[in-house]
Order: structure tokens, then sequence, then C-alpha cells
């Protein structure tokens, strides 16, 4: 019998999570703070909206997608009455609130996975399986789009640069040494552009930049290395690689050539939402865990904090 999954928080991507949830027949209800949305969304579903309490208590796993703000609160209150939770990402708004969480379901024995949805997607899994990571001892992402008025409750470093942040820290092996950035408001109340210099105890180093008031949408990631370059479009699903024994050749680099890989998207949130299902149902191993996204929690307050005092 398939899993019970509540949603808590039934906005712009919260709503895609009650939508793809629905489609596997696992949706036990919603909640939105907004009563007419949770109606419409409710009556469009097909499934009740309850107040957060009673959806709770109707489920055996919650999605928490509400803002930032709410998710200490909303998944603690799942955690303590024995639910499994999947929390958008950031886990929580500060590092004790999300290690608050991480002790919450290690003691009632509940999976936590957190919305680090890039883990998911065909493009670093395309990385992952091309070897490119193994020996590169620096990283360059990009990840810029066009002012939209949502998720404005938080600064472009918890909407946007934390993807970032996370799929570097993994691809560095590292914990994180030095952080420098800036950044600046622009048409919201937190930091709408930053670029931030981090530095790993194992002597890599990465640049990110994120913005979202962006003359257009960029996302690219490249890592750089003595065995060569590699350049990640996510937009244009390419994958090239500058490299020993290429096959095509590159002029005046001799026994070097370049490679393109590309890949078939796939449903990145129907993939996570299945590996947090089958975490609860078979045991598997969590990938974005409780500890993945407070690392990158605590990775992103300290590029927040550099680029404010900047």
């Amino acid at each position: 019998m398939a899993v019970r999954v509540g949603v808590l928080g039934v906005g712009h991507f919260g709503r895609f999570h009650a939508m793809k949830l629905a489609a596997r027949g696992c949706l036990a209800g919603i909640h939105d703070a907004d009563p007419a949305r949770a109606a419409a969304i409710a009556a469009e579903l097909a499934v009740p909206a309850l107040a957060p309490e009673a959806l709770i208590a109707a489920s055996e796993a919650v999605v928490v997608a509400a803002p930032t703000r709410f998710h200490h609160s909303l998944a603690l209150a799942a955690l303590g009455a024995g639910r499994h939770v999947f929390v958008e990402k950031p886990l929580a708004a500060t590092v004790g609130q999300a290690e608050a969480l991480i002790a919450a379901a290690t003691a009632r024995g509940r999976v936590l996975q957190v919305g680090h949805i890039e883990r998911y997607s065909a493009a670093i899994r395309t990385l992952r399986e091309s070897g490119a990571a193994d020996q590169a001892l620096a990283f360059e992402a990009t990840r810029v789009a066009p002012f939209r008025p949502r998720s404005l409750d938080v600064s472009v470093v918890l909407d946007l640069m934390i993807h970032d942040l996370d799929l570097v820290l993994s691809l560095a092996g590292a914990p994180l040494a030095e952080v420098r950035a800036v950044g600046r408001r622009v048409m919201s109340e937190h930091l709408d552009f930053v670029v931030a210099q981090l530095g790993f105890a194992n002597g890599r180093a990465a640049t990110i930049t994120a913005s979202r008031v962006s003359v257009g949408l960029e996302r690219r990631l490249r890592l750089l290395g003595p065995t060569g370059e590699t350049r990640v479009d996510f937009l244009a699903r390419t994958l090239e690689r500058l490299r020993p024994g290429g096959p095509e050749p590159v002029e005046h680099m001799p026994g070097w050539g370049t490679e393109t890989a590309t890949w078939v998207d796939h449903d990145s949130l129907e993939a996570e939402q299945a590996a947090f299902l089958a975490s609860i149902e078979t045991g598997a191993p969590v990938e974005a865990s409780g500890a993945v996204g407070l690392a990158a929690l605590d990775a992103a307050l300290r590029v927040e904090a550099a680029a404010i005092r900047a």
C-alpha cells in the first residue's frame, strides 16, 4: 500500500509536489496558510485541505514546502508525531534549527530528506558518470535568472545559490574553510545578487555567482584541473570535456582532445520524491540527508554574512 503523504504549503513549488504525489496515488491531503489557495488546490487534486495538525495525523510522511521561516516548526511537529519528513531547501532558517531537526529525526528513526533537487538531475548524474570531477581543483558555477516576485522571503543565496553550494561541497569533498562574497539588494529586502569565492580544507576552490535580477537565464558549471576542463551547460543539456586522449583533437595541444556528452532530461522532482519514498519503504540511503542540508545551509549563511559585511 502506498505511503500516504501530506503537503504542508502549496505555493508555487508545493503545488508541484502535491500534483506529483497525487499522480502517484499517495497524496493524503494539503495545507496552505491561504485558505482560498488551499481550497482551490484541494479541489483540483480531489483531496482534503486540513489544518497542519490534522494533516500530520492523517499522513505517514509530510512534505514541508512552506516559506523557510516555517520549516523548523512544521518539520519538528511532524517528526515529533513520528512522521517521515521531506523539507524543501533550505532545511531551516538557522543552523541551530537544522541541527534540532536532524536530532529529532535520529531520535525517532524517521527519514529526513532535504530538497536539493540537483542531486537527482540527469545533468549531475552525467557529470558524475563522466569521472570529470575526480581531479578537479577549481569550480565555477553560475545560476542567474530574471526577476520574479516570488521566494523573496529569503536572499538569492538561500533561494538559488544554495543549489550550487550543495553541488560544490559534494564535488570538493572537504569542509568549507574560507568564504568571501559581495552582493547587493536590488528589488527586494534581501540580497538579490551575490558572487562568492570559497576555499576548501583540501585546497580546492570555487567561485559561485547567483542573481535573480539578471537579463536572462544562465546555468553553468565549470571544473578545472590538471587533467583538463569540463563545462556543463544545464540549459543546453551539454557536457563538454577537454582531456588527454579526447576524440576530437585540439590544435596546439598534442595528445589532447575534446568530447561532448548530452543527456535526456528526466523529471528531477519525481526522482527525488521516488528516492524519499524508497528510503521510507525499503530503508534506501538518503542522499540529500539532513547532514547534507545542514552543510549547505551553513555554507549559505556564511556566504550571506560575508556579502552583507562587504
